[in-house]
């Protein structure tokens, strides 16, 4: 069986890797190979949520890649492997053969990979390489169009916030293996000793709420809306938002260990819940209002995994899933056709685009909570939890609901009113629009659409029973009858107030709407804490590189230099000496030569000549006549006598 878990994972990534790397040399084919390869994805998605394998092998030494299935990640692999394949047979026909549709398809099947491996590890590691990958695709899907450098701009600034918040991961994994936790299971965790059971907690916290967009990290998720509208479905409905909260429902019990991580973690969804509803309620973008619904609804879920609900926050987040990817494509399908996402341009869309309109209607109701729709049904479950552990939890849950309500109808009130005297005048803000709806819009709207109305079955009595078996938590709470008639009446209140005054300007402080307008400012906050002053500091580290560390360096250099020049100088003196040497030498051989050839040689030839002289003479006596013999012996001996008289 554990080839069925490798299979799920390797199938999107390998496909996808393929699809990417061939990029527009695959173009016609990339839409119906990647359509292929996330239905068979489904497929053996489905076939793992019933045998539930599980599998590991060696990673490092000590540590294992550990892979499973089991009653939690079985309804998360059925969810993204549904989503994705919705998405990408809508993605079929909203771009053109001009696009690099094998780099969209493949980078979309990639990133589902990483999101079906983060749901199914059992080990740290293998979670934080998925992570990585989430993140690394992430980046290049909302930066698709990579020509416009505001797309690019939001994309990193989307990579960087999060990836800042991921650093919680790393610090987790590096506590848990000085801790003791060698193999890195992630059922270990809550087993490390303290304070490293606290600082694994702490990491695994910000990088949970930084994935899934809560305060104080929400805003990279309004510039995220920058990319192709199947990836903001793709993306922010079922994969890289619900991962946070699916880490956090997953390891509840790490939170419980700690006794402050867990109110901590659900007051966080609680207060981002009610204020990125305020936010959703402000914007007059469609795709701006459904992301920071996104972070609101995604609240919800951190408040029930902070809670102890884990099946309530499994509910919330499958129904979530369905309800706003379908909302995300139906926006994306009028982007298309009327070059518009402005809410007063896309007045009476509904009523030019009839499917469209009832799919985005269901939607719409659905995100308001109104029974009997999913929503209402996760929602009551979440609430449930929430007054087990706080009554202010709850109060403040109850108004993050009724919030929603407002956000909801507000987008629905603009696309259900009649049309204007000239629509014309307010398309094509964004581009060209094409005037009509592309042949794969219907079929994986209506299948969403479907799902969104009626995953609420699992929050009726037995089937929630069985879910929370399933999950590990069958003494979770289940909301009484008087909660669910109050947040029904709270629903439909907020529903029609919203409805009444949605032609009117808000009775709110301008100052309030445009704070609310630009996502409570927090990427400005962002920026003045944190930005400015590291770059403040990457300035003064670069100054002082050049003038101290640089400097100094110069300043050897410089040094160096003079005492090369010095010693270029002493060499250039020793070399004048050494010549001056060499022409003394020359000078002393050329008056040695001179000496010689005058002196020495003439000495000896006068020598010589000398002795050829006395030779000569020495010959003349030598005549061979007797009596001059005897007259020379003779001449000889007087001359001794006269020298022995002289000398005595």
């Amino acid at each position: 069986m554990s080839a069925v878990i490798w299979l799920l994972i390797s199938l999107p990534l390998g496909a996808g890797a393929v699809l990417g790397v061939t990029g527009t040399r695959c173009n016609r084919l990339a839409p119906a190979l990647g359509v292929a390869v996330a239905v068979a994805t489904l497929g053996v998605a489905v076939a793992a949520a019933v045998t539930r394998p599980q599998s590991s092998a060696p990673l490092f030494a000590g540590m294992r890649a550990g892979l499973a299935v089991d009653g939690l990640s079985a309804f998360m692999v059925v969810t993204v492997a549904a989503v994705t394949t919705a998405v990408l047979a809508f993605a079929a026909g909203e771009f053109g053969p001009d696009e690099n549709r094998g780099r969209l398809f493949g980078l979309m099947l990639v990133f589902s990979g990483a999101m079906l491996v983060t749901v199914t590890a059992t080990t740290l590691p293998l979670l934080l390489m998925a992570w990585e990958v989430m993140g690394a695709t992430s980046w290049a899907l909302i930066g698709y169009w990579w020509r416009r450098p505001e797309r690019v701009r939001a994309a990193d600034t989307a990579f960087l916030t999060t990836r800042t918040a991921d650093l919680g991961l790393y610090l987790a994994a590096g506590a848990a293996v000085a801790g003791g936790a060698g193999s890195l299971d992630l059922r270990a965790l809550p087993d490390a000793p303290s304070p490293w059971l606290h600082v694994i907690t702490g990491g695994v916290v910000v990088a949970a709420l930084g994935k899934s967009a809560q305060l104080p990290f929400s805003f990279w998720l309004s510039r995220a809306m920058q990319g192709p509208s199947p990836v903001s479905a793709l993306l922010h409905s079922a994969t890289m938002v619900a991962a946070g909260a699916y880490l956090l429902l997953r390891l509840h019990p790490l939170l419980a260990a700690t006794g402050w991580a867990g109110p901590l973690v659900a007051w966080t969804g609680a207060v981002t819940a009610l204020f990125l509803g305020v936010v959703a309620v402000a914007q007059r973008d469609l795709k701006q209002l459904l992301a920071a619904s996104t972070s609101s609804q995604l609240g919800f879920m951190v408040l029930a995994a902070g809670s102890g609900g884990i099946a309530a926050g499994t509910t919330q987040l499958v129904a979530h899933a369905a309800t706003k990817s379908g909302l995300f494509l139906a926006a994306g399908a009028w982007l298309t056709a009327l070059g518009t996402k402005h809410l007063p341009a896309l007045r009476g869309a509904a009523r030019t685009y009839r499917l469209l309109g009832t799919a985005f209607t269901v939607g719409a109701l659905t995100l308001a909570g109104l029974p009997p729709l999913s929503l209402w049904a996760a929602k009551d479950e979440v609430l449930a939890s929430a007054y087990a552990e706080s009554t202010g939890l709850y109060a403040v849950g109850l108004a993050a609901a009724a919030v929603a309500a407002v956000y909801s109808i507000k987008a629905l009130w603009y696309v259900t009113q009649p049309l204007p005297d000239d629509p014309e005048a307010g398309y094509d803000t964004e581009r060209d629009g094409t005037r009509r709806t592309a042949r794969t819009t219907p079929a994986p709207l209506l299948v969403l659409t479907f799902a969104a109305a009626v995953l609420g079955v699992l929050a009726l009595p037995g089937p929630a029973s069985w879910l929370k078996r399933l999950v590990g938590a069958p003494d979770e709470p289940s909301p009484k009858p008087w909660e669910v008639g109050l947040s029904a009446g709270v629903a439909f209140a907020a529903a029609g107030l919203a409805w009444w005054w949605a032609s009117r300007p808000a009775p709110v402080p301008r100052p309030v709407v445009r704070w609310a307008r630009g996502w409570l400012h927090l990427e400005r906050a962002a920026h003045t804490v944190v930005v400015r002053p590291v770059l403040r500091l990457a300035r003064a580290l670069a100054v002082f590189d050049d003038r101290v560390v640089d400097g100094a360096v110069r300043q050897v250099a410089r040094g160096g230099l003079a005492t090369a020049r010095i010693a270029g100088r002493v060499d250039d003196g020793i070399d004048a000496a050494v010549r001056q040497t060499a022409r003394g030498g020359l000078a002393g051989a050329r008056l040695a030569g001179r000496a010689d050839d005058g002196g020495i040689d003439a000495a000896v030839d006068a020598v010589a000549a000398g002795a050829r002289g006395l030779g000569r003479a020495a010959r003349r006596p030598q005549t061979g006549l007797l009596h001059q013999y005897y007259a020379q012996a003779a001449l000889g001996f007087a001359v001794l006598v006269l020298i022995v008289l002289l000398v005595r």
